[in-house]
Protein backbone atom coordinates (compact mmCIF):
# COMPACT_ATOMS: atom_id res chain seq x y z
CA UNK A 1 0.00 0.00 0.00
CA UNK A 2 1.60 3.56 -0.89
CA UNK A 3 0.25 6.32 1.09
CA UNK A 4 0.78 10.00 0.55
CA UNK A 5 3.41 9.91 3.65
CA UNK A 6 4.95 7.75 2.43
CA UNK A 7 5.79 8.66 -1.14
CA UNK A 8 9.63 9.81 -1.81
CA UNK A 9 10.68 13.29 -1.38
CA UNK A 10 13.65 13.34 -3.48
CA UNK A 11 15.38 16.29 -1.66
CA UNK A 12 15.37 15.15 1.58
CA UNK A 13 16.77 11.59 0.02
CA UNK A 14 19.58 13.56 -0.65
CA UNK A 15 19.59 15.69 1.90
CA UNK A 16 20.26 12.93 4.91
CA UNK A 17 22.63 11.13 2.05
CA UNK A 18 24.29 14.28 1.93
CA UNK A 19 24.35 14.59 5.82
CA UNK A 20 25.58 10.94 5.89
CA UNK A 21 28.28 11.41 3.37
CA UNK A 22 29.69 14.81 5.71
CA UNK A 23 29.37 12.37 8.86
CA UNK A 24 31.91 9.94 7.07
CA UNK A 25 34.01 12.95 5.99
CA UNK A 26 34.04 14.10 9.87
CA UNK A 27 34.96 10.98 11.03
CA UNK A 28 38.01 10.62 8.39
CA UNK A 29 39.36 13.95 10.18
CA UNK A 30 39.43 12.88 13.70
CA UNK A 31 42.32 11.81 15.64
CA UNK A 32 43.39 8.52 16.08
CA UNK A 33 43.37 8.39 19.86
CA UNK A 34 41.16 6.28 21.94
CA UNK A 35 38.11 9.23 22.41
CA UNK A 36 38.74 10.10 18.91
CA UNK A 37 37.95 6.02 17.83
CA UNK A 38 35.26 5.35 20.21
CA UNK A 39 33.49 8.70 19.15
CA UNK A 40 34.14 8.15 15.16
CA UNK A 41 32.86 4.31 15.51
CA UNK A 42 29.50 5.78 17.02
CA UNK A 43 28.95 8.96 15.10
CA UNK A 44 29.12 6.39 12.04
CA UNK A 45 26.76 4.05 12.75
CA UNK A 46 24.19 6.82 13.93
CA UNK A 47 24.96 9.47 11.05
CA UNK A 48 24.52 7.08 7.88
CA UNK A 49 21.28 5.46 9.35
CA UNK A 50 19.25 8.41 9.29
CA UNK A 51 19.57 8.43 5.12
CA UNK A 52 19.22 4.31 5.44
CA UNK A 53 16.16 4.17 7.59
CA UNK A 54 14.56 7.54 5.63
CA UNK A 55 15.38 5.11 2.27
CA UNK A 56 13.36 2.45 4.20
CA UNK A 57 10.63 4.87 5.85
CA UNK A 58 9.72 5.86 1.55
CA UNK A 59 9.05 2.21 1.12
CA UNK A 60 6.59 1.85 3.62
CA UNK A 61 3.66 -0.65 3.05
CA UNK A 62 1.40 1.49 5.26
CA UNK A 63 0.97 4.52 7.17
CA UNK A 64 1.54 2.78 10.59
CA UNK A 65 4.84 1.31 9.02
CA UNK A 66 5.89 5.15 7.97
CA UNK A 67 5.33 6.47 11.48
CA UNK A 68 7.58 3.70 12.72
CA UNK A 69 10.07 3.94 10.42
CA UNK A 70 10.52 7.81 10.85
CA UNK A 71 9.92 7.32 14.17
CA UNK A 72 13.75 5.60 14.10
CA UNK A 73 15.28 8.42 11.71
CA UNK A 74 14.48 10.88 14.79
CA UNK A 75 15.99 8.63 16.89
CA UNK A 76 19.37 8.05 14.76
CA UNK A 77 19.09 11.69 13.85
CA UNK A 78 18.92 12.89 17.51
CA UNK A 79 21.64 10.62 18.51
CA UNK A 80 24.26 12.06 15.68
CA UNK A 81 23.36 15.43 17.25
CA UNK A 82 24.49 14.04 20.98
CA UNK A 83 27.65 12.30 19.21
CA UNK A 84 28.52 15.35 17.60
CA UNK A 85 27.73 17.70 20.96
CA UNK A 86 29.87 15.20 22.40
CA UNK A 87 32.65 16.02 19.90
CA UNK A 88 32.53 19.66 20.59
CA UNK A 89 32.06 19.50 24.37
CA UNK A 90 35.39 17.03 24.60
CA UNK A 91 37.11 19.74 22.36
CA UNK A 92 37.71 16.97 19.44
CA UNK A 93 36.29 19.36 17.01
CA UNK A 94 36.23 23.01 17.25
CA UNK A 95 32.74 24.73 17.74
CA UNK A 96 33.09 26.24 14.71
CA UNK A 97 33.61 23.11 12.66
CA UNK A 98 30.64 21.58 13.84
CA UNK A 99 27.80 24.39 13.89
CA UNK A 100 26.61 23.51 9.72
CA UNK A 101 26.72 20.04 10.49
CA UNK A 102 24.77 20.40 14.21
CA UNK A 103 22.55 22.53 12.17
CA UNK A 104 21.59 20.04 9.56
CA UNK A 105 20.75 17.47 12.20
CA UNK A 106 18.11 19.89 13.71
CA UNK A 107 16.96 20.39 10.73
CA UNK A 108 16.23 17.11 9.89
CA UNK A 109 15.35 16.27 13.51
CA UNK A 110 12.86 18.87 12.81
CA UNK A 111 11.19 17.87 9.34
CA UNK A 112 11.46 14.33 10.45
CA UNK A 113 9.20 15.47 13.56
CA UNK A 114 6.44 17.38 11.57
CA UNK A 115 6.19 14.36 8.82
CA UNK A 116 5.29 11.85 11.51
CA UNK A 117 2.60 14.44 13.26
CA UNK A 118 1.55 15.18 9.81
CA UNK A 119 1.06 11.14 9.19
CA UNK A 120 -0.71 10.77 12.36
CA UNK A 121 -3.17 13.60 11.70
CA UNK A 122 -3.74 12.12 8.40
CA UNK A 123 -4.08 8.84 9.58
CA UNK A 124 -6.75 10.05 12.14
CA UNK A 125 -8.92 11.81 10.16
CA UNK A 126 -9.21 8.43 7.09
CA UNK A 127 -10.06 6.69 10.27
CA UNK A 128 -12.59 9.03 10.64
CA UNK A 129 -14.56 8.93 7.16
CA UNK A 130 -14.37 4.62 7.75
CA UNK A 131 -17.84 3.61 8.62
CA UNK A 132 -17.36 1.85 12.08
CA UNK A 133 -18.16 -2.65 11.51
CA UNK A 134 -18.37 -1.78 7.92
CA UNK A 135 -17.96 -4.90 5.65
CA UNK A 136 -15.77 -3.93 3.50
CA UNK A 137 -13.32 -2.91 5.36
Amino acid sequence: MRNAEAVTNPDLKRRTKAFALRILKLVDALPKTTAGRALASQIVRSGTSVAANYRAACRARSTADFIAKMGIVEEEADETLFWLELLEESELVSATKLAAIKQEANELIAITIASIKTARRNRSSNSALRTPNSAFE
